[in-house]
């Protein structure tokens, strides 16, 4: 909430550490239960947290601490801040971990051999890579191609399978829009009739 520091059991251990607040007064701060308060104080929540101060953080000020000091039923107030606050992060490419990225051409490459109907727009979703990666897999002037081998991003961890399953759907939907209801494959001349079919075998053969 806005109203919480940003990091409130960091912040709560320090309070807890270095203040003569109730734990009612650091709980309201910092949005905390009564219980976890307490159960930091007995060193059983947040056990290996370390303490984040606020008042160099610019989320109190000492003066402020002493007056709840002072008068235990007195909330404290915290300062306003001026910076803005970082915005969540609603859409854009999937974040990879580290050690995963490099998996990235390998998964790229094995949607374009299994799944071409995808749109570059959407693989970038699926791996959280970008359509100039996907353009030198595809044309093959990545740094990496003697070493690239497809494989499915799915086992990689660079995607769910529920993601891909859904990517595919959307766009063999918009394939079948633009082109048409795919028709069936043509199968040849149809066969004759059982009568007027000629013997396999000559008479008497």
């Amino acid at each position: 909430m806005a109203n919480q520091p940003l990091m409130p059991k960091a912040t709560a251990v320090w309070l807890v550490e270095n203040t003569s607040l109730t734990f009612e007064q650091i709980a309201d701060f910092c949005g905390l239960h009564l219980l976890e308060v307490q159960g930091i104080a007995d060193g059983q929540v947040a056990a290996g947290v370390r303490g984040l101060d606020p008042i160099a953080n610019g989320q109190l000020t000492k003066e402020e601490i002493e007056l709840g000091t002072q008068d235990p039923n007195r909330k404290l107030r915290m300062l306003k801040r001026d910076l803005p606050q970082p915005k969540k992060r609603t859409a854009g490419p999937r974040y990879t971990p580290v050690a995963k990225r490099q998996d990235k051409p390998d998964g790229i490459a094995w949607l374009l051999r299994n799944h071409p109907e995808l749109k570059d727009s959407q693989v970038v979703r699926l791996i959280g890579t970008t359509k100039a990666t996907i353009l030198a897999v595809r044309e093959r002037t990545h740094w990496n191609t003697p070493n690239i081998r497809p494989r499915d991003p799915v086992l990689l961890g660079l995607c769910t399978q529920v993601d891909l399953n859904q990517a595919v759907e959307k766009a063999g939907k918009a394939r079948e829009k633009l082109e048409g209801p795919a028709q069936p494959a043509a199968t040849g001349e149809e066969l004759p009739p059982v009568d007027e079919a000629p013997a396999s075998f000559g008479e008497g053969y």
